[in-house]
């Protein structure tokens, strides 16, 4: 494929449906603190999103696959382009929607930004990386700092001035961030010296620039083994001045950087930090040992970004599978098979490429009403905050309890279904020429970093299900189970809205397993072997009623459309529909399996999987 050619594509009519009709965008925008937006200035940031990223991300995403990132004199050097794609990105304002005008934001809700995300991020995954990871840094100094480290920091790493970091991962300690040996010496001055190395750091070093803030968690000298004894601290690439104005390199070293599958743009560094005895940082918050509580402001956020990246190369891939489909012509019609001279048809009219279609279909828009879903309770969080404190609780609680279900079933749905356009494709979609070969190579990384989705499943089971009591769950149980009731004699959906009764019984049903498993130690291990299972039923009930939500609405507005309108209120109904009879009967039956309490993995002997 050639350099400077745009293939990212998406559907603004399904992206307005789910913000305005599925989640009433207005019964938030328009309040206090979105009191400056309204669906018209909702609907053109959107489509001056998709046009940026069509006519500037896009066109960069192939080029900066095959060109990749190159370390020169220990600096990092992205592909041709992205410095002049990151210039434009602050420019225009994309990024700083949703952050708070305290912070020279623009105060939008979130809502609008997932959307805005999944754009930017489906037309370049690699490059929106880089100022994803500096709003991430950003909003945690902004929560967590102190008064001097907001001023000196936020607004500069929001408006593209400065980049920023999270650094976790160490060389011996991978997901066990307990384990981690950089340590930390108090000095005179207040500030810490560091030393240690992390590694798999995304955006760890690059040329877009003028500083890389570090946010990085050690060992302060004495402190606790373990999580509880990490402290976070703000540790910049190049030091800062009170003024802002910078200092000099602050012994912050690129080791190398990593050859990867995909992402290959985004530079995935090994960090050094004190080598030569002479890195500085601050504590967030000038407190000590609390830099995992800390750092899980800015993983939670992290987690709901890689869901949304899921989705926008999911979506993507689906968009250009379809238009393919319908060009690339082969066979006679499906009812037409025995006949030799019978003409030969786009692909879309046989039957295994529209099945794949329909369920890439109903994947991508069932996923995307799930993030936005999860961003509409942010922001009726904030929005209630100090006026309905037990509503505000309820929101709050719902995103705790949708984190893990948007991270982990966005990101293994994304490579699924971006491998599966490539079937679509046939063998055209195994070569460079077409674009979601790049993007089943992008999407795997999504269900490994900002947590593998197993610990996803271990948030779930062991921290999330039993937060404020279990109320959050029971919450969440009690929503799904308000709509059936509703629905359950739907003239149209019915019976599908009975098939996610059945869905909810089944998580119900395990749920009550795993609490009993917890209480009986011999059965502990069962916890683990089952929680991605749980996992993945609890987020195939919850996409397959939010799907069956829109087509109810969908169902009732179409009644009264004509031409493209109707076909797209009817594309919401065949959406939900295949889902409910497809993917919802898998619920069930993957409760059955539950119920078997089957430890075969671990009763297994070592020895017993193989000698070699």
């Amino acid at each position: 494929m050639s350099a400077g050619i745009n293939t990212y594509k998406t559907d603004l009519r399904e992206i307005f449906f789910t913000l305005f009709e599925q989640f009433g965008f207005s019964q938030v925008a328009g309040h206090a603190p979105y009191d400056a937006w309204g669906p018209d200035e909702a609907k053109a940031v959107i489509q001056e999103t998709y046009r940026f990223a069509k006519e500037v991300l896009g066109p960069l995403n192939s080029s900066g696959d095959r060109e990749g990132c190159r370390l020169e004199n220990g600096a990092v050097i992205t592909p041709k382009g992205f410095k002049d794609a990151w210039k434009k990105l602050y420019e225009q304002g994309f990024k700083t929607v949703s952050v708070s005008p305290d912070h020279g934001g623009q105060g939008g809700p979130m809502m609008l930004q997932v959307l805005i995300e999944e754009m930017l991020s489906g037309a370049n995954s690699a490059f929106n990386m880089y100022p994803g990871l500096a709003f991430g840094a950003a909003e945690l100094i902004a929560e967590c700092g102190t008064s001097e480290q907001k001023k000196l920091y936020v607004e500069r790493m929001l408006n593209g001035t400065w980049g920023g970091t999270m650094c976790l991962t160490e060389p011996h300690a991978g997901s066990d961030v307990g384990a981690a040996k950089s340590s930390a010496r108090k000095n005179a001055d207040g500030t810490y010296s560091i030393r240690g190395t992390k590694i798999f750091i995304s955006g760890g070093d690059h040329d877009l620039a003028e500083n890389v803030i570090h946010l990085v968690l050690a060992r302060i000298e004495g402190a606790a083994p373990g999580t509880k004894g990490l402290s976070l601290f703000i540790v910049p690439k190049i030091r800062v001045n009170a003024d802002g104005s910078l200092a000099g390199a602050n012994d912050v070293s690129v080791g190398s950087i990593e050859h990867k599958m995909g992402i290959r743009a985004s530079a995935t560094c090994v960090l050094n930090f004190g080598e030569n005895d002479g890195c500085v940082g601050e504590l967030v918050g000038g407190i000590e040992n609390v830099g995992m509580s800390q750092m899980f402001k800015m993983m939670n956020g992290a987690r709901i970004a890689v869901g949304i990246q899921g989705l926008a190369l999911a979506g993507t891939a689906y968009f250009n599978a379809l238009e393919y489909a319908k060009d690339r012509k082969q066979g006679p019609h499906m009812t037409k098979l025995k006949d030799p001279t019978a003409p030969r048809v786009p692909i879309i009219e046989h039957a295994d490429v529209r099945r794949m279609l329909l369920d890439m279909k109903a994947h991508v828009e069932g996923i995307r009403a799930l993030l936005v879903k999860l961003a509409m309770h942010t922001d009726k969080a904030l929005m209630l905050a100090g006026k309905d404190d037990d509503q505000a609780a309820y929101h709050r609680g719902q995103v705790e309890l949708l984190t893990p279900l948007v991270k982990s079933y966005g990101s293994d749905q994304s490579f699924r279904l971006c491998a599966q356009a490539i079937q679509v494709y046939g063998g055209a979609g195994y070569c460079q020429d077409y674009p979601v070969e790049q993007y089943t190579r992008d999407s795997k990384i999504f269900s490994i970093y900002e947590g593998t989705n197993h610990i996803q499943a271990m948030d779930l089971v062991g921290r999330k299900m039993g937060q404020a009591g279990g109320a959050n769950f029971q919450q969440f149980m009690a929503d799904v189970g308000g709509f059936i009731e509703a629905n359950r004699e739907h003239k149209v959906l019915g019976e599908a809205v009975r098939q996610l009764a059945a869905a909810q019984e089944g998580v119900m049903a395990s749920a009550m397993a795993i609490l009993g498993w917890s209480q009986d130690p011999a059965k502990m291990p069962l916890i683990p072997l089952s929680a991605n299972r749980f996992l993945n039923m609890m987020s195939e009930l919850a996409v397959g009623w939010l799907l069956l939500d829109a087509a109810v609405i969908a169902e009732r507005v179409g009644e009264k459309a004509t031409g493209d309108e109707k076909a797209f209120y009817e594309g919401k109904k065949w959406s939900a529909l295949w889902y409910a009879r497809n993917v919802l009967p898998n619920v069930e039956q993957a409760a059955r399996m539950m119920a078997t309490e089957d430890a075969s993995p671990v009763e297994i002997s070592n020895l017993a999987f193989g000698t070699i």
